[in-house]
């Protein structure tokens, strides 16, 4: 690439010297995980509607019993290889899980009880290959940089989000769902070959980085035990406190999520239709991200701090709440959900990953994954029943919006509270030592 193009695209993407290589790998990285997931996210909608809407909640609450299943597994793996191969393993498990979906899909594809093994199988996979991917931003970029350059490889995410349900719409009548998930697993051992890239920059020590120290060489496990990630969490006021954003934010999401498929299934009957929908919504979500963090986001973390970045998104999900409140359709509810996730994506998401990046490795993977994991899915099962309890009160969806404004206020005043410290972390002259 001539120099002045490298130049321009340094200044675009906001690195500096040095880091313009390694940003684009994070980008593409995420590019191939979301292109892979989007792609079979509109399969995994049509087929928690076709298990029964009444029986969404099971799924969540199943989705959570595998992860606390999983975690401790993962755990033990993360504490016996070393953390340069760790997600080679875990990309792999998953890789073979898809192929072999893809197989079951082709010999049994109308089948309700492989539908919900694979409802809950993605909501595992999903939450699991993007924590380790954030896992690993965390441990190759420091804390300024984060800030930095967080928001361009996010865009990636969102680039990914664009052509997953693209893919998605004009390849499943050609190739099914087999062919899709075989799509799938290809596009994950590309990000493993990526995250080859990064671990190999990192360890030359990135931008002019003095690089880790001996303790924390990824070349030795993580320290800890397969239940470390919990009482690390347990132990850390900070951490414990980014554990109940995480829940709140969960708790908004779930209610929003199970309106959305309410009504889906209520307006459009048809499997087909039904597709196109989330898949119309998935795509207006991630242009919306993706424009968002290519022009605003970085300057908003800059400038402003992550306190706004996890703030502000809070603060509209609230007022949509109330909106929806006061007019209860399913273009209110489309739109606050577009919001919704646009801000996660943009916003929250890269804000939440900047939490980590001051701390050790063993908070930034097993404290990180059991956060991402763990309470995630815990929050969905939780606020899964909560929604069900609140429409047994009320056949409306008043009840539910108030409950929901409610939960998404103190979220935002959390993810002040929360960014505020990040903010002052960052600023220290300890950031690349600081313990949670």
């Amino acid at each position: 690439m001539p120099l002045a193009n490298r130049l321009s695209l340094t200044r675009l993407i906001n690195a500096r010297p040095g880091e313009a290589r390694a940003a684009l790998a994070g980008f593409g990285l995420f590019f191939c995980l979301f292109s892979g997931y989007f792609m079979l996210r509109p399969i995994r909608e049509s087929m928690g509607i076709q298990g029964g809407v009444e029986n969404l909640q099971w799924l969540f609450t199943a989705t959570f019993v595998a992860m606390l299943v999983a975690v401790p597994l993962f755990a033990w793996l993360n504490s016996r290889v070393a953390r340069i191969h760790y997600i080679d393993w875990v990309y792999g498990f998953f890789c073979a899980n898809l192929l072999l979906f893809a197989a079951l899909f082709f010999f049994l594809h109308e089948s309700v009880w492989l539908a919900r093994a694979f409802y809950v199988w993605i909501s595992v996979y999903n939450l699991f290959v993007v924590s380790v991917a954030w896992s690993l931003m965390a441990d190759v970029f420091d804390a300024p940089q984060a800030k930095r350059l967080f928001a361009f490889i996010a865009a990636g995410a969102s680039v990914g989000g664009l052509a997953g349900p693209a893919a998605s719409a004009l390849l499943v009548s050609v190739m099914g769902p087999f062919g899709l998930m075989l799509l799938a697993a290809l596009l994950l051992l590309a990000a493993v070959a990526l995250k080859h890239y990064l671990m190999a920059w990192r360890e030359v020590g990135g931008a002019g980085r003095a690089g880790a120290e001996p303790a924390e060489s990824p070349r030795r496990p993580v320290a800890g035990n397969p239940f470390s990630g919990l009482t690390r969490v347990l132990g850390s006021g900070y951490l414990l406190g980014i554990a109940a954003f995480v829940l709140l934010l969960t708790t908004a999401s779930t209610f929003l999520y199970f309106e959305q498929a309410r009504l889906v299934a209520e307006l459009f009957p048809d499997r087909a239709e039904q597709v196109r929908v989330f898949g119309a919504i998935d795509f207006a979500v991630q242009a919306g991200a993706l424009l968002t963090q290519l022009f605003i986001t970085g300057h908003i973390a800059q400038r402003l701090g992550v306190r706004v970045l996890l703030a502000v998104v809070p603060g509209l999900v609230c007022v949509g709440f109330i909106g929806l409140a006061l007019v209860p359709t399913f273009a209110v509810l489309a739109a606050l959900m577009i919001v919704r996730r646009i801000g996660e994506y943009a916003f929250v998401r890269p804000g939440r990953e900047m939490l980590f990046a001051p701390l050790y490795a063993e908070s930034k993977y097993k404290a990180k994954n059991f956060i991402d994991t763990v309470v995630y899915r815990g929050g969905d099962a939780f606020s899964g029943w909560v929604k069900a309890l609140l429409d047994t009160l009320s056949q409306g969806t008043l009840l539910v919006a108030l409950v929901g404004a409610g939960c998404a206020a103190v979220w935002g005043v959390l993810g002040w509270y929360l960014g505020g410290r990040a903010d002052r972390r960052a600023g220290s002259a300890l950031q690349d030592k600081m313990p949670a």
